[in-house]
């Protein structure tokens, strides 16, 4: 009896497994919002890049590290399981509006919208630039496979956005490159800046080949007056379980004769954030990363206090802490990072603004008056 029994829950569970490994691939062969896969072609291209090897793009030091199987399952478990007081906002964040005619017909000076998270519209020397514009409910290739986000609302509609002269993505990451948020923008981009790799994904999206650059790191481009670099990050990507680290991240460089702007994307706390600075600093502002950190991944995401110093790192005459207030992506109160940062910078002698989304942030504004609007919320 009992071997029979133990026969019938080893057929069930392969049964489930192989439903499981089926439906998984069904979902990344045929559901646009995985994106490309990069072929032996373009391996090949890449194979020419200081950060590839063996098929993969590395970091400059050796991170992060493999997880087991048991591991990720482990840390995955975690994750769905524990309960984080004050994990959330007890209400969506409240986005000041904005007026599209506003955004359409602004010739003023270099300013900056945020829209939650890693995203902002720069309006600089006339020009409309999208930095890690994420418009999506989840940041997940499936809805159900997502918390929301904390804002229901944007400042601005979609679909009420001016013509964008160029979007800058850092990675492939789903809180930074969302597919039906590219659907929407598509065809009001005049062109996508992208590390290596990540314009596969916009091409499996129907985004022509001529509309896209992609740069290694320390490569540059111009936009008319503009320079873009894109300059180093420590982090991963990848957007299936079988295509870890198959495109580059980075952060950017933004400069024009007058401002010198500096996007961090996601990373780790390293060496390259005193190297960007001396190449390219000093920075009028500097967007930094600071959110969904824990110290089981302490090498791709910097603590509140990392932050503040790789602010410093880079030359910048002031910060603006990003990649929070958006998503519920780690374990920590979703106050923890601001409340930390503008402690530690404090601490370094370290401007910070704190803008609501929406807020019009001038670049090379030194007043620097902002509430601590996330009190109590």
């Amino acid at each position: 009896m009992f071997k029979k029994t133990l026969k019938y829950v080893m057929v069930i569970t392969l049964v489930i497994i192989s439903l499981l490994v089926i439906t998984y691939l069904l979902l990344t062969n045929f559901y646009p919002s995985f994106g490309g896969d990069i072929s032996k072609e373009q391996q090949i291209v890449y194979a020419k890049s200081k950060q590839y090897k063996n098929g993969k793009f590395k970091n400059t030091n050796p991170v992060p590290k493999e997880l087991s199987f048991l591991e990720t399952m482990k840390l995955t478990y975690t994750f769905f399981t524990k309960k984080v007081p004050n994990g959330r906002p007890k209400a969506d964040l409240i986005a000041t509006r904005i007026d599209s005619a506003s955004i359409a017909n602004y010739k003023g000076e270099a300013r900056m919208l945020w829209f939650g998270h890693s995203s902002f519209l720069l309006q600089i020397d006339n020009k409309n630039i999208l930095l890690d514009p994420m418009f999506g409910k989840v940041a997940a290739p499936l809805e159900i496979l997502g918390a929301n986000r904390f804002n229901k609302e944007f400042p601005l509609e979609v679909e009420k956005l001016p013509e964008i002269d160029a979007v800058i993505f850092s990675h492939d990451h789903y809180d930074h490159l969302d597919y039906k948020t590219i659907l929407s923008l598509k065809d009001k981009t005049k062109h996508f800046y992208v590390p290596l790799g990540v314009g596969e994904h916009l091409k499996a999206w129907k985004i022509p080949n001529n509309k896209i650059s992609e740069l290694d790191w320390w490569q540059s481009k111009q936009l008319d007056n503009l320079k873009l670099v894109c300059t180093p990050a420590q982090h991963f990507s990848g957007r299936k379980l079988n295509n870890g680290q198959s495109t580059l991240w980075s952060s950017w460089v933004i400069s024009s004769k007058t401002e010198n702007i500096y996007f961090s994307g996601d990373s780790g706390y390293a060496s390259h954030f005193k190297t960007i600075g001396e190449k390219y600093g000093p920075f009028d502002l500097a967007l930094m990363e600071c959110g969904q950190y824990n110290k089981m991944w302490p090498d791709i995401h910097m603590m509140p206090e990392e932050t503040a110093q790789a602010g410093v790192d880079v030359k910048a005459k002031k910060i603006m802490p990003i990649h929070w207030a958006g998503f519920k992506l780690a374990l920590h109160e979703w106050t923890d990072p601001i409340e930390r940062v503008t402690k530690k910078a404090k601490a370094l002698n370290l401007d910070v603004i704190t803008p609501t989304i929406g807020q019009e942030i001038l670049v090379k504004d030194s007043a620097n008056i902002y509430t601590k609007w996330w009190k109590n919320l």
